[in-house]
């Protein structure tokens, strides 16, 4: 049989996307947008829908402490969204394993910080998250967002 005549399968949707980015501010705006495009296509919401924010808080969230606290000079960071029956997992893998997430909930903040809510957005935001640590030179923080 001539492989030209065959039909070709139908293609599955991908239900995986993974991105290497600079640990720098453009690289996580840039894991933000991405991520909220990905929703968008695997699931057709709107970009302005609260899923879509959501997902876009938790990736910006993940990706902020990723190029603060886990960026080695040189060493990017890696964006995995993965499509799940009634969520999206969002991993950030950076190049820090030694600066491990605690497993309790974040303390909340002194109201006049500046920072440190990053992590009790993410809580407040993802159905489940955590931390992994994957290798001696990396670690994984995920998020589940419903949508």
């Amino acid at each position: 049989m001539n492989p030209s005549n065959q039909l070709a399968e139908p293609s599955r949707p991908a239900t995986e996307f993974t991105l290497r980015l600079s640990s720098t501010r453009r690289g996580a705006r840039l894991a933000r947008t991405l991520a909220v495009q990905q929703l968008t296509e695997w699931r057709g919401v709107p970009h302005d829908s609260a899923a879509a924010q959501a997902v876009a808080l938790v990736t910006a969230e993940l990706a902020s402490n990723a190029i603060t606290h886990g960026r080695l000079p040189g060493r990017d960071f890696r964006l995995t969204l993965r499509l799940l029956p009634e969520a999206v997992r969002i991993e950030v893998t950076d190049t820090r394993p030694e600066r491990f997430l605690p497993a309790t909930a974040p303390k909340p903040c002194d109201p006049v910080d500046e920072t440190g809510r990053g992590l009790l957005l993410v809580e407040a935001y993802a159905s489940r998250w955590g931390c992994v640590v994957l290798d001696a030179c990396t670690k994984c923080v995920w998020a589940e967002v419903l949508c």
